[in-house]
């Protein structure tokens, strides 16, 4: 399946949990298959904090790895049955207003001063713009890693609209280390910072293309790239086209705004409101949420039909992309495409 390309919708004003209103709000997203005459046939697919709905493209490279082979007639992401949607994150930097969107108060980009947003924003616009495609109901919301937050705050915040929340190598809370402050300051730190003015600078595409080298070895990526390349140096081009890449496109301050988002997201206290299906996956070696028997044992007692599924691979948090076979019989499950099992 070939990159589609991003559509855009304006969604109008929209006023922040802050109080704070955004003018015209612009959402890009991809969309597969056809919404049903009574909008209830969809599913959103929600992406990681350092991605975007280029996850659902084979040409593309993601934090998460892609998720384009579940997707297709006959795939658990069934664009014969379902409504499949891939939405850019409020904040995020692949055509959704976000910091390195043009503020129309001052006809400059937003850098630093794009206002400080909630997870509950991120839902908030999301739920607004998929109203706006028609959509009624929501058979899932299903994600990686901070696409998997997502999923959660929408079952919480939504309850009526979604039958199923999918929150796959993720967590019921944001990890250690995940601050705005601790972005902030890793980004001060670069000579390509100017006390935030880097958009008048040519941006920060060196100290970003540091950052994603460092991130994509945390999650894995060095590993896979050894298991399908021996040449040392074939293997070290492999890793820096993608991270060069991401680099070029992505806004540093994105990684401010969406950190902050995350940073007081904690649903353990309110899992047991779930009305949705519940499906939660980790990974045995992912360092960045691994298996927690507290994690475990809530979503174990939870009254909803649910799956709480370990992974045994040795890709990390990149389990979600490269191991998406083991993923089908769950996504499955959890769009009720499988008998209950709870």
């Amino acid at each position: 399946m070939s990159a589609t390309p991003f559509q855009t919708l304006s969604i109008g004003d929209f006023t922040l949990s802050s109080g704070t209103v955004l003018r015209d709000v612009q959402v890009a997203y991809v969309a597969h298959g056809q919404l049903a005459a009574d909008g209830r046939n969809a599913i959103l697919v929600t992406h990681g904090y350092t991605s975007g709905p280029s996850m659902l493209s084979t040409s593309h490279h993601t934090a998460e790895g892609t998720w384009a082979s579940l997707l297709g007639p006959g795939q658990p992401l069934d664009t014969d049955r379902y409504f499949i949607v891939c939405s850019n994150m409020l904040g995020s930097s692949f055509g959704t207003t976000g910091p390195n969107s043009v503020n129309p108060a001052t006809g400059h980009r937003w850098g630093p001063d794009f206002p400080a947003i909630t997870m509950q924003d991120i839902v908030g616009v999301q739920h607004r713009f998929v109203t706006q495609l028609g959509v009624r109901h929501l058979r899932a919301v299903v994600g990686p890693s901070y696409g998997g937050w997502q999923a959660l705050q929408w079952a919480l915040a939504y309850p009526d609209m979604v039958d199923a929340a999918g929150v796959i190598v993720s967590g019921l809370t944001h990890p250690a280390g995940l601050s705005a402050q601790d972005q902030r300051d890793k980004l001060a730190q670069s000579p390509e910072w100017h006390g935030g003015n880097y958009h008048a600078h040519g941006g920060m595409t060196e100290t970003l293309f540091d950052i994603r080298m460092q991130t994509m070895r945390n999650y894995g990526l060095e590993r896979l790239y050894e298991d399908r390349e021996s040449d040392p140096a074939k293997r070290q081009a492999l890793l820096e086209k993608p991270c060069r890449d991401w680099a070029a496109r992505f806004d540093p301050y994105s990684l401010v705004v969406l950190a902050g988002a995350a940073e007081p997201f904690d649903v353990r206290d309110r899992l047991h409101e779930l009305r949705a299906r519940l499906l939660l996956v980790v990974c045995t070696t992912d360092a960045i949420f691994p298996p927690n028997p507290d994690t475990t044992a809530q979503v174990n007692a939870l009254s909803v039909p649910h799956r709480y599924v370990e992974i045994d691979s040795p890709y990390g948090h990149m389990a979600s992309g490269v191991e998406w076979r083991k993923l089908v019989p769950e996504l499955r499950w959890l769009l009720n495409d499988a008998p209950a099992n709870t």
